[in-house]
């Protein structure tokens, strides 16, 4: 799922290259033709050029959303479950380690007695 994401935002990245590349080549023709001053192109493009990056912004931010929501309906686990899962699994060790130490120290087997 991560492979896909990160397409997805390359996707994203590179149409603002491209996006990049063409403003620069439009504005260069608007001055060329005597539509726009070349003091104002610098301008134009450094505008066009921090809007295509909002975009991106806000395209990382909308895959982000629906990785996320995919994954939830998924039912696949966060890192705090994982985490969460593992501290349980470490008590779980500790106290089984307990139980065996005691076991042995008492000259039975867990797996023998009974309760």
């Amino acid at each position: 799922m991560s492979d896909l994401f990160k397409k997805a935002i390359s996707l994203g990245v590179g149409l603002t290259i491209v996006s990049k590349e063409k403003v620069e080549k439009v504005v260069e023709e608007l001055v060329k033709r005597g539509e726009l001053a070349p003091s104002e192109s610098r301008a134009l493009v450094d505008r066009l050029i921090e809007r295509g990056e909002e975009e991106r912004g806000m395209f990382k931010s909308a895959v982000q959303e629906q990785v996320q929501r995919v994954l939830k309906e998924m039912n696949v686990p966060v890192q705090n479950d994982i985490a969460e899962l593992e501290g349980r699994i470490a008590v779980l060790e500790r106290r089984l380690a307990e139980l065996e130490g005691i076991s042995h120290l008492e000259g039975t087997s867990a797996e023998t007695r009974s309760d």
